[in-house]
């Protein structure tokens, strides 16, 4: 009678500690679940912000530099007279508006940092989709989670790189096209 109840312990105690294990492993698929989804929501946002940043500093860079270029043009317009001699002199001389170039430098750093942004929120998703799969398809999560359908994650890349990866090639190294 004793051994009996012994045995018994030892079953319900075995069964409630799968049982545990089983809902752990599930509420870690939900959570993951859950957070590939956010993740998800965070690349669209990052990318939103990549391209907005990226976009109006151009476009600053752009007026910048037609504002230089109007204003330039007025200045030495007004400031030499054809009529009188010795202009080029003058104009080795004096001091002249000089263009900043550093906003182009900074927009290229924007750039740079914005894209390297957007890379680490995608090699995230990336990571959360692995560890769901580990869960899903690895023992013993492949026990309670196997059935659970697979995440697909939207990942975003060029149409060259498609190109690129479909025939093992690539070729345009070309940065700025004539």
């Amino acid at each position: 009678m004793k051994g009996l109840l012994v045995f018994l312990i030892v079953v319900v105690v075995l069964a409630a500690v799968v049982g545990l294990v089983g809902v752990s492993l599930s509420n870690q698929e939900v959570r993951l679940r859950n957070q590939i989804a956010a993740q998800q929501k965070t690349n669209e946002t990052v990318f939103d912000a990549t391209w907005k940043i990226i976009a109006q500093q151009a476009q600053v860079t752009d007026q910048y530099k037609e504002g230089f270029r109007q204003v330039y043009g007025e200045i030495m317009d007004k400031r030499y007279d054809p009529r009188q001699g010795g202009t080029l002199l003058r104009f080795i001389q004096e001091s002249n508006p000089n263009f900043d170039s550093s906003l182009y430098a900074k927009l290229a750093s924007s750039i740079e940092g914005q894209r390297l942004n957007f890379q680490r929120a995608q090699q995230q998703l990336l990571d959360l989709k692995r560890s769901h799969d580990d869960v899903r398809l690895t023992f013993p999560g492949s026990l309670v989670c196997g059935d659970r359908p697979e995440i697909l994650v939207q990942i975003v890349t060029s149409s060259t790189t498609t190109d690129s990866f479909l025939t093992g090639q690539e070729n345009d190294v070309q940065l700025f096209k004539n």
